[in-house]
Formats: C-alpha cells, structure tokens, sequence
C-alpha cells in the first residue's frame, strides 16, 4: 500500500495548491489580482436559467455553455478523483463535512470513487461499508455542497465497483466474471448487469468500474477470475451483454431510469503479462494485439454506448498504456471512433514516475497521460492536480484540459446529475431481497461446469422417505464458507455449500463434516499478508477428515483456492500471483488420504483459476466447476449434486496439465504445440468443455450458402439432439479455420455459439450466423482484409469434438 499513501500525501499537496481564499459562492472563487468588474461579473454564480441548467438542450451545447463559464482552477477540479484521501472532507464519524470541502476542494470535484466504503482502500470485513441509509445520506450531502456550495453547482460523479455485484453493504453478490462466462448465456449477463445496475443507481451512484474484457492467456495471473476467459469472440458477446445490461441497450448516451455508465477496462494486453504477475509488460506484437485482445474492446466501442474505458497498468513494447497516443488516441479515438472519456486505472499515471521510471516525476507523468488522452486521474488526483501549476509554466496546452473536461461533463449531462444526482431510499433497501436472490441462483445454476462423472456417479441418489438413510461425508476446506472472489461486497446472508446439500437432503442423508485441510489463515482478498496453513495442523486434520469420512457412502470433497490464493497483486506488499498452477497446501494430501478408504469421491472446485489439478482429473469419480458462485452458490451447487438441474456450463479458458505448458490456449497458430519430451501436449481440459447428465448429438452442419462474397454472412444450421433420458443444456460452439491465407492464422476460431436447452428425445435446428468480420484478418500492410478462398467450417460441443463443412469466399 506504500504506492497509494505517496500517491495520496501527494495528492493533499497538489490539491491545497489549488485552494486559496474561500469566498462566498455567488462571487468569484480565487479571482486573480487586478480582475476587473467585468471579470468578477463573468465569474459570479451563473443565473439559473443558464444554458448549461436547461435540460432540454443538446449535451454539446450544455458542454459549451458551461466551459466557456469555467477558470483554469475550476476545469482541473473536473478531471480529479478522491478516494483514500476523502477523509479529509469528513468528520471523525466519516461523515461528510460540507465546511471541509469548501476549504479542501473550494472549486468543487469531478469524481468519487465508492462512496459506499469509509476511507479508501480497506478490507469490508475489518471495517463495514456504509449501510444503505448512511451511503445515500453520504451521497446527498455531499451533491447538496456541490450544487449549493460551489460557484458553478457542477454535481459529483460517483462510481463504485461491481465486477460481479455491488462491492457494498447488503448488495447481491453475483458468481465471479470466469464463471458469468462460463454460462455461454450473454442474455443471462445481461440481465445479471441489468441488476447490477439498479442497486447500484439507487444508492445515487452513476458509473461502475467494470467490465473486464481483458483476454486473458496466462492462469498465473491472479486477475485471471475477473475476466471472460480467452477467446475474442466470447469475450467480446460478454462484454457487449455486460454493457447493455449496465447502460441499456443500443448507443444512446442518455442513462434510462436504473442504469450506470460502464467503464471497459483494461486497455489493453493486461492479460498475458510477463511471467504471469500482474502489471507486467504484455510482450505482444500489434497483429496480437488486433487480432486477440483488440476485438472485445472494439466490439463494445462499436456496439454499444459505452461512457469509459479504463487504460491498463502494463506497457506495450516499451510504452506504459498511460502514455501510448497510439493506443488510446489512434485506435480506440480514430479507428473505432469512440467518444466516451479514458479514465486512469487507480495510481497508474504515479506508476508511470514511480514503476515504469519513463519520467523523473509526477507532474511530468501527468503531461503524458493528459496528452495520449487520458481524460481523469483516478483515485486520488495526484498526477492532474499539478496541471494548473504547469499550464502557468507553459509546459501544459489548456486546450488539452478543455478536452477532457468536456467528455467528463458530456457524462454527469448524459447521466442526469443536473437534474437529479440523488438515490432512492426505497429502491435501495429493496437490494439483495428476492428477486435478486433468485437471479443470483440461477446465474449459478447456469455456471457450473461438469468436467468427469466417471460411471453416472453423479447425480447423487436420495432414497425415498422410510428407506436406509446413506451417509455423505461432506469434506474440505471450502465445503462450510461461501467464497465470493475479489472484489466482494457484504450481501444480507450467504449459503455455503455445506448449508445448502444440508437443505436439499433434509432427513434424507446423514450428513458428516470435516475441515480437512485449511488453506490459508486467513481468507480476506483485502489483507496484504497470505500465510499458508501449518502443514503439520493441516495432516491431523486430514486424520480427523479420514475418520469422519470411514463409514460414508459418498465422499463430496470441496477444494480449491481461497480469495487469497488467486488474487489482484496491486503492489508488492499485496502479492496474488502464483508461479505453480496445482492446488496449494496440502489439499492433494487430503484427496489421496480419502481415496484410500474406497469410497467414491465428488471433487467440488471452487477456485478462481482454471483448475490444473492433474491428481484430481486423473483419480476423482466425478469433478464439478464451480469457481466463486456467488452468494446462492451452496443452494446451486447441491441442486447439481442432488439432479435438481443439469449442469451445462463450459470452460472458457484452455486447462494446462503443468505449467511448463503456458502459454496455452485452442486458437493458437499451426507452428505451436508441435510437443515436449517425457510430456503431454495436450491440455487438462479444451477450451469450451464441459459435460452434461444427459447425452447430446450433433448432426451435419449445412450453411446457408457454400459459397459468400467477401463482406458477407453466413449461416450454419446444426441439428442436435438430446440422446439421453434426462433435459439438459448443451452450447453449440462455431468455429472456422482459414486454409490458406498470406498471413498465418490460428487452427481455429470461435465464430459464433448458442445455448440451448432439450428435452429428452427432442432435436433442435439450431442456427447461428457467422458475422463478416470473422473471415477477416490483418494482412501484411497491416490491413483488415478477407482474403479469398477455401474456410473450413465446424461445429460442436467444445474446441475439439467437432463435425465440418466447407465454405468457399469469392471476391
């Protein structure tokens, strides 16, 4: 945490220069010696039928209106954040404290970031969030300083964090981004981000931090569950749902009635770091970049009205994503021609001075963000909150301050904030009730991944009422806690997987539980320190599991991570990365100690990370993906245990045997994975894998047309039918492989997917069309072109079991 508190002390001092003598707000704020009355007069409160008030006019001409009214002080007060250092404009209580603001931010205050929480970055579990009726009050009084107090009554932006839920007080907590993915259902992201949105705009809040649309191709990296998994195509129809779901469908600027702005983050490589650890360079070339981590950012800028995109940490051949004029004016201003504000990702235009040491100090790394085109500073302000000293040197063009603080208004007119930058008490006490609950349920229903059930030993069998009671011995460390993954808030109540077969079985089952292992001492995302449980502790737990377990029928082992385990490393003194992709601790030892007695096993992963857990795919009965299921995870999870429903879920990332592996992913070129000595090359697990309790086949794949032109669709129609005796989902997964091409390109990419539910028995025709742009590629004059010629077309169930066909492109 030592990068935030310099950032942040750094950020006091920049921010007191900006202060000065505090006048009343109907007169001029720090009027500069030798004003004249015109001056004064042009810097005395606007009337209140000024342009800028009236809602009824375009938001350019609002824009206009009101930064032609704005001084230099006022502008840069637009583009800075509080978030640690808010503290300074609280009471002891943290409460807000109007008189302290108008001494500290005098010309008022461009952003917020999570109001919800106390005094910056601290662990939720340590010190509580707000309650809904202390965050809204926070809220109100401090849009009532804004407007009341402050010469122009520009109201604040808030923003929170909502990856999967809002990360507050009695908010629905959602299953993780891997395991959203793994739904391969972008309506059921949508509506999860629909959700989202509504708890999130009651409290009086306007933007989230999400969503991730990172790609993402190395599992040591601990951001790897906050993420869509590995495929542009999938990752990109995620974030687009995403987006729609927070903001409202379509691209239209103006936020409806219970929606947020979006910021897509991050831009971009940020996914494949060296040697795994996050913020590491992203040793990617540009036809990587365009061809792999681009597209879901350029899907979403294309598809949607998306307000934000958040630049990334790393650097891309030398350059930190802060400063690439390339990256964010080029292709994401000039190419794909998005309007909306680059905001920075938290301290990283500090990190620009302190880490990548491209310039010798702060004010120098705000004149490179500022320039490439990053239009706030998150959290703290302390990088922009120099750029009035430096506009006063010369060293700082004011027109490139009049950018960014005309999108950062183009979004507080769009959202609405002049007109109402409150919450609804109502609406917000109504979070995390029933219908968010069962929402929550059924996005984990729909994410759960079965990956082996060796003999139908899944689904578990309950005899009926009056008959001999078997016993389950409920195993593990993640079997009676409810893990949540990063960036967790404090739902109403929680149900562990323990609680839920609990539940399901009633008298049905005699149930026995045993810890096991422990994995960590302690189980906080926040805290900096992780210390593995004591080995010898954990072994006499293993002794005390063997026991418990001797007389089941059914062991259900419940293993994986921790949200310490796999986690954001933001510093060096909060480490998440790890450099081994097995289970950590003795958890192995456990398995094969309960294997011993015979019994069969349910492996239960509950993880963050693709599950590289070669003992267990090889000796377990039956596995279940769970990753971090969210709040409802336990009711779900004992739903797919007991045959309530019928997992359907698939991988969205490739699984790695070892890590010697890595990289490792499906659409890789015709060169890679020729093969190692002593080893397998083929992964753990392929890339959308997943299995059912029913049985599915598919039959041969006819397109609309075996012949296209360059620039147009196609439509692959599939039939698949369920052969077994029970419904079940199944994803029916296109992909295309180019021939021959003049640049080389991957075996195979997903072009297009679609979950679909049957009945026993049932067939389905089911179409799905191939966009134009997926035939394209970048050819040597780094040109997106279709190229003609001969495309193979297949279809399936995962990346491997695939039935094809032939398309022939034509100019």
């Amino acid at each position: 945490m030592r990068i935030m508190l310099r950032a942040s002390l750094a950020a006091s001092a920049a921010l007191m220069a900006l202060t000065g003598p505090v006048a009343s707000p109907a007169l001029a704020q720090g009027a500069p010696a030798g004003s004249t009355p015109a001056d004064l007069a042009r810097l005395a409160r606007p009337p209140a039928d000024a342009p800028y008030r009236n809602p009824a006019l375009p938001t350019a001409q609002r824009v206009a209106d009101l930064l032609a009214r704005m001084t230099l002080e006022e502008k840069v007060a637009q583009i800075i954040t509080l978030w640690d250092n808010k503290v300074e404009i609280q009471n002891a209580d943290h409460s807000f404290n109007p008189a302290l603001a108008s001494q500290r931010i005098p010309h008022g205050l461009g952003m917020l970031a999570r109001p919800s929480d106390l005094a910056g970055p601290t662990s939720p579990r340590v010190n509580p969030p707000r309650s809904i009726e202390d965050s809204l009050e926070y809220v109100r009084q401090m849009q009532d300083w804004a407007i009341n107090e402050t010469r122009l009554g520009i109201p604040v932006l808030f923003h929170e964090e909502s990856l999967h839920g809002l990360a507050a007080r009695d908010a629905t907590s959602f299953p993780q981004s891997i395991a959203l993915a793994s739904t391969w259902n972008p309506d059921l992201v949508r509506e999860v981000n629909d959700y989202i949105a509504s708890e999130v705009r009651a409290r009086g809040v306007h933007m989230v931090l999400s969503p991730v649309v990172d790609i993402v191709r190395d599992p040591r990296w601990g951001r790897i569950e906050e993420t869509f998994g590995e495929d542009p195509f999938l990752v990109g129809e995620m974030g687009v749902a995403a987006v729609e779901g927070l903001q409202g469908p379509g691209r239209n600027h103006r936020l409806g009635e219970g929606q947020v702005f979006a910021t897509l983050k991050h831009m971009t490589g940020h996914g494949q770091p060296e040697s795994g650890t996050n913020i590491g360079p992203a040793p990617i070339s540009e036809r990587t970049l365009r061809e792999a981590f681009f597209p879901p950012f350029e899907q979403v800028v294309r598809r949607t009205a998306i307000a934000a995109v958040m630049a990334s940490y790393n650097e891309i051949d030398g350059v930190p994503s802060h400063s690439s004029d390339w990256l964010l004016r080029d292709v994401l201003r000039g190419e794909w021609g998005f309007e909306g504000a680059v905001v920075s990702d938290y301290y990283a235009i500090e990190q620009m001075a302190e880490i990548h040491r491209i310039v010798p100090d702060i004010p120098s790394a705000a004149r490179l963000a500022l320039n490439a085109g990053v239009d706030i500073d998150l959290p703290v302000g302390a990088a922009f909150s120099t750029l009035p000293a430096q506009v006063a040197a010369g060293v700082v063009d004011p027109a490139r301050i009049d950018e960014a603080v005309a999108r950062m208004l183009a979004i507080k007119f769009d959202a609405g904030l002049f007109e109402n930058p409150y919450g609804d008490l109502a609406a917000a006490q109504r979070s995390n009730t029933e219908e968010g609950i069962a929402l929550a349920r059924r996005a984990a229903e729909a994410s759960l991944i079965l990956l082996k059930n060796e003999g139908g030993t899944l689904p578990l069998a309950l005899p009926e009422a009056g008959a001999p009671r078997p016993t389950i011995a409920v195993i593990g460390p993640n079997a009676d806690v409810a893990r949540l993954g990063g960036y967790y808030g404090i739902p109403r109540a929680t149900v562990s997987p323990l609680a839920g077969i609990r539940a399901a079985v009633g008298d049905r089952a005699n149930i026995v539980h045993a810890e096991g292992v422990r994995i960590t001492e302690n189980d906080d995302w926040w805290e900096d320190e992780v210390t593995l449980a004591d080995p010898a502790e954990n072994r006499a737990r293993i002794a005390e599991a063997v026991e418990a377990a001797r007389g089941a029928d059914t062991i259900v082992l419940f293993i994986g991570d921790t949200e310490q385990t796999s986690r954001e490393a933001w510093a060096n003194e909060h480490l998440g990365d790890r450099s081994s992709l097995d289970l950590v601790g003795e958890q192995n030892e456990l398995f094969t100690a309960l294997k011993a007695l015979g019994k069969p096993i349910v492996a239960v992963l509950v993880n963050g990370r693709p599950p590289s857990y070669p003992l267990i795919a090889a000796e377990a009965d039956a596995i279940l993906e769970t990753w971090y299921a969210g709040e409802q995870q336990g009711h779900a999870i004992a739903d797919a245990l007991f045959g309530r429903i019928n997992p359907g879920g698939k991988l969205p990332v490739t699984v790695a045997r070892e890590v010697g592996q890595l990289p490792v992913f499906y659409n890789h070129k015709p060169t890679a994975r020729r093969g190692y000595l002593f080893s397998e090359v083929s992964p753990l697990y392929p890339f959308g894998f997943g299995l059912s309790y029913t049985s599915f086949a598919f039959g041969e794949p006819v397109l609309s047309s075996p012949t296209i032109r360059a620039g147009e669709a196609v439509t692959v129609r599939v039939p698949v039918t369920n052969t077994g005796a029970r419904a079940g989902d199944e994803v029916v997964q296109v992909y295309l492989r180019d021939e021959v091409s003049s640049v080389t390109r991957p075996v195979k990419e997903l072009a297009g997917f679609r979950r679909v539910t049957l009945q026993p028995g049932e067939t389905q025709m089911v179409d799905i069309t191939i966009r134009p742009e997926s035939f394209a590629l970048w050819n040597r004059e780094m040109q997106r072109v279709t190229e003609p010629g001969t495309f193979t077309i297949m279809v399936g169930p995962n990346s491997v079991d695939l039935v094809s066909t032939t398309l022939e492109i034509v100019q």
